[in-house]
């Protein structure tokens, strides 16, 4: 059997930032380039190592290599972290992010920066700037990390795992875009519910779980047909983790999540959480849920008066039924696929701490 999970997030924490500091090393003499390379290992420091661990149950289900130190899982699972850096890089920089995992978001670190050296112009537009660039920077990297993994298997395995991998990163970015558009179409009772698992789906759900899931088999030379049967496994799963994150941006505890409470209402994110609620709200919670998620100064008060609505409609038990069907769905798709056992108790046991997770 293949390291344990615990075993293997070590394994990839140790990789990522060796990849980061290897495929930069032709400009380590530039001056400057430290304060984008130490943003990067900062922001690539912390996480579950979720998609890293998905990749490597892909591929210990159809390889019997074993998961070690520089092999095509652990290297794979780095590219996904860098790949999940440049992500995150970006999409603090758009939901006007404070925090990440309990440390400044990249653009208010660089921003702080600029502020604390005395350096000329605006603060803010360096650290915007300066985050964008990270993200177009780990992008790269992430793309040459791949190639790394590519190099280790045969040339069918090769080409389908890069086929995954260019699915998957146009989708985030397709994702990403309707996530962004969904916080600027007029309020739909009717549509806000389906119109945000659209963007669950696209933007988080099948690069958290489907893709990475996929990414491993690929790699271990499973066929057209083996890698459909685990997306049909890796959908439903990663709908459930997105939900439960959204559970988490409402009611999580800050000093486990690393992000202020209730911050994803600062944000005003269009989640299937706040569509829930506001569809069975009454005209009073509707009005104070239209003027209050999206403002940046909801005081802890204002918080609370939210997560009251989201309880009292019934939104919450609502949702806590969707996350629960999604798991029960890829937990039965899962049972129709012949996997090794060992394979198929991992692959549940990463299931099970999706949706039971407190950060």
């Amino acid at each position: 059997m293949s390291a344990p999970i615990g075993d293997l997030a070590a394994l990839v924490s140790a990789r990522v930032p060796s990849a980061l500091r290897e495929h930069t090393a032709p400009f380590h003499e530039l001056e400057g380039i430290e304060e984008l390379l130490a943003a990067g290992e900062a922001l690539l420091g912390g996480g579950k190592r979720l998609r890293a661990a998905f990749c490597a149950a892909g591929w210990t289900a159809f390889s019997e290599t074993p998961v070690t130190a520089g092999s095509a899982p652990v290297v794979a699972g780095s590219a996904l972290e860098l790949f999940q850096g440049a992500a995150l890089a970006h999409d603090d920089l758009m939901d006007g992010s404070l925090t990440r995992r309990g440390l400044p978001a990249t653009h208010r670190r660089m921003a702080a920066e600029h502020a604390e050296r005395g350096w000329l112009g605006d603060p803010d537009r360096h650290g915007a700037a300066g985050a964008i660039l990270l993200g177009d920077l780990l992008l790269s990297v992430a793309s040459v990390e791949l190639d790394l993994a590519r190099g280790q298997v045969d040339a069918a395995a090769s080409a389908r795992a890069r086929a995954t991998w260019d699915l998957m990163t146009t989708e985030v970015a397709v994702g990403q875009y309707l996530d962004v558009r969904s916080q600027v179409l007029p309020w739909s009772e009717e549509d806000d519910v389906e119109r945000s698992l659209t963007v669950v789906r696209h933007k988080s759900a099948r690069y958290s779980v489907e893709h990475p899931l996929a990414l491993g088999a690929a790699l271990a030379g499973a066929d057209d047909a083996a890698l459909t049967g685990l997306r049909r496994v890796g959908l439903p799963l990663g709908v459930a983790f997105q939900l439960w994150d959204d559970v988490l941006g409402v009611f999580g505890e800050p000093e486990v999540t690393g992000k202020p409470a209730g911050d994803d209402l600062r944000e005003g994110k269009r989640t299937v959480l706040l569509a829930l609620a506001l569809r069975a709200a009454d005209d009073e919670q509707r009005a104070l849920l239209h003027r209050d998620v999206g403002r940046p100064d909801l005081t802890a008060d204002d918080v609370a008066r939210i997560r009251e609505i989201l309880e009292t409609t019934g939104a919450v038990d609502e949702h806590q039924t969707l996350i629960d069907a999604h798991l029960e769905e890829g937990l039965a798709a899962l049972a129709q696929l012949d996997l090794p056992a060992e394979s198929h108790d991992l692959l549940t046991e990463l299931a099970q701490r999706l949706t039971a997770r407190s950060a």
